[in-house]
């Protein structure tokens, strides 16, 4: 297993978590780029030159929920971090979000960008949408990275029901729901102050994604677009990596991932939770470059 480096999570990297951007203040050359599929403005970041490997966010988060992976990535690949529709500085359509539609604008994105392969990394319900978006088009991608990923039914790995009453604390509207939110996502409790909580509620009144939020629980609720069963399609080469000490989707759900996908192998982070690309960069950013690069990563 890998082991996370004791470390102080600045608070302005946390804020990263849930989409409030911030200078990314870093030495890679980066490009915000603007491209329109289905009518519909999408941003994304791009870096680095190479094979192409794009970056899926997850629930609530954008493009800058990665700004602690491109550096390490863009040194030997061409990256592309999505802001995905509905969320970021992309354009938020009055839709019924879905996971489906994450992956018809993937899909598109792929096109209207000229790539014709690359490696997926996605976190959450950005692990569901490259999961579905691999079963779809399996001709389209190298390989695949599930980062704590979301897309099973709970009982494919023995979890409560989701319900839409269960799930509605995953878009706060009160300084106790944000504290909720960060206390669940992330390991280290210390991290969650008062001025911290603060912080990310403004910043999440002001992102104007309360409505793709509140969708895509609708969706999930439906039990629309789950993945049981069809992961084990999959062929291309998979990492499931994963925080041990992850409370919003648990390592059950992972070790399902890893017993699927026949390709897969599986690298688990200790002392992490939810988002490991944020609270535990440095072990995130070493298994990623090993798997993508073709070396396994540290068992």
């Amino acid at each position: 297993m890998i082991r996370a480096l004791p470390r102080i999570l600045p608070s302005i990297v946390i804020l990263l978590a849930l989409g409030c951007n911030q200078d990314q203040g870093n030495r890679t050359a980066t490009n915000d780029r603007q491209i329109e599929i289905f009518g519909q403005r999408i941003h994304y970041v791009e870096a680095g030159s190479g094979p192409a490997v794009v970056l899926l966010h997850g629930l609530g988060g954008d493009a800058t929920n990665w700004q602690s992976t491109i550096p390490a990535l863009a040194a030997a690949f061409h990256v592309y971090a999505l802001d995905q529709i509905g969320f970021g500085q992309s354009d938020k359509p009055l839709v019924n979000y879905r996971v489906q539609t994450l992956v018809d604008f993937l899909d598109a994105f792929f096109t209207k960008a000229g790539i014709e392969k690359a490696s997926l990394v996605g976190n959450s319900l950005g692990g569901w949408a490259a999961a579905a978006f691999t079963v779809a088009h399996p001709d389209k991608v190298e390989k695949l990275v599930l980062v704590d990923a979301a897309g099973y039914s709970p009982k494919r790995f023995n979890g409560p029901k989701f319900t839409r009453e269960g799930l509605l604390w995953l878009n706060p509207s009160t300084l106790d729901g944000m504290r909720r939110v960060l206390d669940t996502a992330f390991y280290d409790k210390k991290l969650v102050t008062d001025q911290l909580v603060q912080q990310l509620f403004a910043g999440k009144l002001n992102s104007g994604n309360g409505y793709a939020v509140n969708a895509f629980i609708e969706s999930i609720a439906r039990g629309e677009d789950y993945i049981d069963g069809i992961v084990k399609t999959i062929k291309v080469p998979t990492l499931v990596l994963w925080g041990r000490e992850d409370q919003v989707t648990p390592l059950a759900e992972g070790e399902a991932f890893a017993s699927d996908i026949p390709s897969s192998q599986q690298t688990i982070i200790d002392r992490c939770g939810h988002v490991p690309q944020i609270e535990c960069p440095a072990a995130t950013n070493d298994a990623l470059t090993r798997f993508l690069a073709g070396t396994r990563p540290i068992p």
